[in-house]
């Protein structure tokens, strides 16, 4: 007799919803692993003093929002970039002559998301206020939902 196993449903990573993701692909799924431990295995121990800033993820109906805390930066010591489908923020949090960083929020950060396949790359805003950087993604044409009328 064979026991039941345990279904897994297709991962959501914007939204709060628990229904499948209307186009899984588990191969691009892979693809996207495979990437991102390549690039792991290419930093090596190089990348030990980086940090990670604490970071959220939004789905509104136009947009893929981004927030990241980043208390006490300026504009020109962030670094936000795009790579393919890859979402990259950066920089560095260096002591000043008076020591009035905090020790243990010094060095470099970084945070790496990977976009849905329905994002607009191409019209990419950031806005960095009260120590928050908001990166808002748009959705492509295709991605956003719309009613469909019912005939008859």
């Amino acid at each position: 007799m064979a026991l039941p196993t345990k279904r897994h449903r297709a991962p959501m990573q914007w939204g709060n919803t628990t229904l499948p993701s209307r186009s899984w692909d588990p191969f691009t799924e892979f693809q996207q692993l495979w990437d991102q431990m390549g690039r792991l295995f290419e930093q090596g121990e190089a990348d030990a003093a980086v940090w990670r800033p604490v970071a959220e993820t939004e789905e509104a109906a136009e947009a893929y929002l981004v927030r990241a805390e980043l208390p006490g930066l300026r504009r020109d010591e962030v670094n936000v970039e795009i790579d393919g489908n890859e979402l990259c923020i950066s920089g560095e949090i260096s002591e000043d002559d008076k020591g009035n960083r905090l020790k243990r929020r010094t060095g470099k950060f970084a945070y790496r998301t990977i976009l849905p396949a329905d994002a607009d790359t191409d019209r990419v805003g950031c806005e960095l206020s009260d120590g928050v950087l908001t990166v808002r993604v748009p959705k492509t044409e295709q991605g956003r939902s719309r009613r469909i009328s019912i005939r008859g």
